[in-house]
């Protein structure tokens, strides 16, 4: 019997509106390399959206890709990137960020998230040119726990970065997830102003692939498409990128499908309470990690494709579940039905 999937929100390919932009425009002949209408009137919407018309934007294939290649250009030989021990630079993209030469300084988060005291204990110990020299700051919203940021937590980094000479770097690969959060006071013109790049992530809302770099301080990106083409990220049909973020923006049908991503996991995580199961870590976005009895969790995996996240004893787990722009809410009913059983 075939399974359903909450692994995680790239199993599906793309929305069909996209499809068909992709197929409309599928003969136009158009300037390759980013340099095509599409692009450029999807980086003026995003421009428009973040309130920052000379931000630099920049469309890349992967959420891993978009962080080597900022990473990688921003910082000099022998400066290191702050990073919480969860983050996805420092976990799951195979030493990328230690490949372009770059160190990865790991500290405890709060619920995946980076607080102020602890970069500032990186910079109390990193105190001269015999250890490397922490010149930014990463972050992911939403986290790689599902948190989000608050407009409070993330002013109070922004200030402390700017203060010391500290770049913020946000990964924005499940960045719909946490403007639609309803513990999210953010918006992209906040974002904009309070980091120095981030990107937003299509991949995992409804683009077949694609992340937008946001170079939201002037003067970052400079010489930056040189440093695409070098590294095999400046795509000749670069088109394709731009259809999808034109389509995504176009019409505000990226905070659309993340919502519904949203809807999805506060249904599930709704059934959870209503059984009187915990939580690992607070449902915020479209990552959940309830605690569950193992047999419950052997019962679940007949039906339906997740992973077992954390055991704090023999007789339970934490598993993660995932929603995406287009789970289907017959899936979910049919899930929660089986927790109910």
């Amino acid at each position: 019997m075939h399974k359903i999937s909450f692994k995680n929100d790239y199993s599906e390919g793309a929305h069909p509106l996209i499809l068909q932009q992709l197929l409309r425009t599928n003969l136009e002949q158009q300037a390759g390399y980013g340099n095509d209408s599409y692009s450029q009137r999807a980086k003026e919407l995003l421009q428009e959206k973040i309130a920052m018309p000379a931000a630099g934007i920049h469309f890349t294939a992967g959420g891993t890709q978009a962080n080597l290649l900022v990473i990688g250009h921003l910082l000099k030989p022998y400066e290191a990137v702050i990073s919480a021990r969860t983050g996805h630079i420092a976990v799951h993209e195979t030493g990328a960020i230690e490949a372009t030469g770059h160190k990865v300084v790991l500290v405890d988060a709060v619920l995946g998230k980076l607080t102020v005291q602890a970069v500032k204990e990186v910079l109390d110990t990193h105190t001269d040119e015999h250890m490397v020299k922490p010149a930014m700051v990463y972050i992911s919203n939403a986290t790689e726990l599902g948190s989000v940021y608050t407009k409070a937590e993330l002013t109070e980094l922004s200030v402390f970065c700017r203060e010391r000479k500290l770049q913020l770097f946000m990964d924005g690969a499940r960045l719909g997830s946490a403007l639609t959060s309803r513990f999210n006071d953010l918006t992209f013109s906040d974002l904009a102003k309070l980091v120095d790049v981030f990107y937003i992530g299509g991949t995992k809302n409804g683009a077949l692939l694609g992340e937008a770099i946001v170079f939201a301080k002037q003067g970052l990106d400079e010489g930056f498409r040189y440093y695409l083409k070098q590294k095999g990220a400046l795509l000749a049909k670069g088109r394709l990128l731009g259809v999808q973020f034109l389509t995504l923006f176009e019409h505000d049908l990226y905070l659309e499908l993340a919502h519904h991503a949203n809807a999805m996991a506060e249904k599930i995580a709704a059934a959870f309470e209503e059984k009187g199961y915990a939580f690992f870590l607070p449902p915020q976005s479209n990552q959940l990690f309830p605690l569950l009895p193992n047999a419950m969790i052997e019962k679940l995996q007949e039906r339906f494709d997740f992973y077992v996240w954390h055991k704090p004893d023999q007789h339970t787990s934490a598993i993660r579940l995932v929603t995406s722009w287009a789970t289907e809410e017959e899936n979910v009913d049919a899930f929660i039905r089986c927790i109910h059983s």
